[in-house]
C-alpha cells in the first residue's frame, strides 16, 4: 500500500504548530529535518533546538481527501496564526516500504582515527579489538557524523594512540550527547567532566554513558556555572566560534600547564579570530585542520 507524505519548509518557531496540525489530521509519523545540513549548537537551556529552515513531514496511510485535508490545515493555521501565512505544503505518494529498516540502514559504523568506532546499537562492531562507542542518531546533539564532531574524535584517538590520554582527566565544554567525554574514557582517560547549558544534553550524556557501560564515578556532568575551578590536561570545546571567542579566558584558563586543547564548531572564515583569541591567552596554537568548510583548532599551554 502506498503512503501519503506531506512536507513543508518552516522557520523553527512555526515547526511545533505545523506538527500539531499534521497530527490532528491523523499523521502516523512526523519528521523534523534540516533543509541545509546546518548543525545545531548551544541551544538555550530548556529548549529543543531546531534549524533555521526546518522541514516538517507527515506520513499518512489514508490517501483519500488530500485536498480537503490541506484546506483544513490552512484554515486552522489562518485562525490560530492570522499574522503569519500558512507555509506551502507539498505532497507526494510513496511506495510501501519498511521505512524504519531503511532509516537504520542509512547509519553504519564510522571509523574515527586508528582505533575508535562510532557504532549504532543495531550494528555489530566492525573491529572486535577496536574501541567501540555505541551511539544512535539523534536530533540536535553530536553523533559523530558532522565534521566538527569527527575532527574532535580523531584528535582524541590520536592522543590515545600516542599514549597522551592514558589516565588523564578530560573536560568537555558543551558536551551535547557526551560523545567526546565518553570517547575519551573508552580511549583510556581516567575521568571526564562534561558541561552544557541544556538539561536535555546532560540527560542525553547520562543515557549514552550508561549505554556504553561508563561508571557514574568516571563521568561528572553539570551546568557550566557549577563546574569547580581547576585545570585539566585535556580540554575539548565543540560549540560555536562566537562563544569560543567570548569564553576564551574561561576555556583557556582550564588548560593545565602542558595541557592540550581542541576547539571545533568553527567555520573556515572564523578560524583566525578564534585562533587569535586563544593565542592571546598564552596558548601555543597549531595550524588549523579543515574539513568540508569546518575547522578544528588545537593547541597547548607550554607553561
Amino acid at each position: 500500500m502506498p503512503w501519503l507524505q506531506l512536507k513543508a519548509h518552516v522557520p523553527p518557531e512555526h515547526a511545533e504548530r505545523l506538527e500539531e496540525l499534521l497530527l490532528e489530521e491523523g499523521a502516523t509519523a512526523i519528521g523534523l529535518q534540516d533543509a541545509h545540513d546546518d548543525p545545531v549548537f548551544e541551544p538555550e537551556r530548556g529548549t529543543t533546538p531546531l534549524w533555521q529552515d526546518t522541514v516538517v513531514t507527515g506520513l499518512y496511510d489514508d490517501l483519500e481527501g488530500i485536498d480537503a485535508m490541506l484546506a483544513r490545515i490552512e484554515a486552522s493555521w489562518a485562525e490560530q496564526m492570522p499574522d503569519d501565512p500558512c507555509p506551502t505544503i507539498e505532497y507526494e505518494l510513496l511506495a510501501d516500504r519498511d521505512w524504519e529498516r531503511e532509516w537504520m540502514e542509512d547509519f553504519t559504523p564510522l571509523r574515527m582515527g586508528e582505533r575508535l568506532w562510532i557504532v549504532p546499537s543495531w550494528h555489530e562492531p566492525p573491529q572486535a579489538d577496536g574501541v567501540n562507542l555505541v551511539l544512535d542518531p539523534g536530533l540536535a546533539f553530536g553523533t559523530g557524523t558532522h565534521p566538527t564532531t569527527a575532527l574532535c574524535l580523531e584528535w582524541l584517538d590520536g592522543l590515545a594512540v600516542n599514549g597522551l590520554l592514558d589516565a588523564q582527566t578530560v573536560l568537555d565544554i558543551g558536551c551535547g550527547s557526551g560523545i567526546l567525554a565518553i570517547a575519551a574514557l573508552k580511549l583510556g582517560a581516567a575521568h571526564a567532566d562534561g558541561t552544557d547549558i541544556d538539561p536535555q544534553a546532560l540527560q542525553a550524556s547520562r543515557e549514552n554513558a550508561q549505554r556504553n557501560h561508563i561508571d557514574e564515578a568516571d563521568l561528572s556532568l553539570c551546568y557550566p556555572e557549577q563546574l569547580a575551578a581547576g585545570d585539566y590536561p585535556i580540554v575539548t570545546a565543540n560549540i560555536l566560534a562566537g562563544p569560543l571567542v567570548e569564553l576564551a579566558p574561561t576555556i583557556a584558563g582550564h588548560v593545565a600547564p602542558g595541557g592540550r586543547l581542541a576547539l571545533s564548531g568553527i567555520l573556515a572564515n572564523q578560524a583566525d579570530e578564534v585562533l587569535n583569541a586563544y593565542q592571546a591567552q598564552g596558548l601555543q596554537m597549531d595550524e588549523p585542520t579543515v574539513r568540508e568548510g569546518w575547522v578544528r583548532l588545537t593547541g597547548q599551554r607550554l607553561v
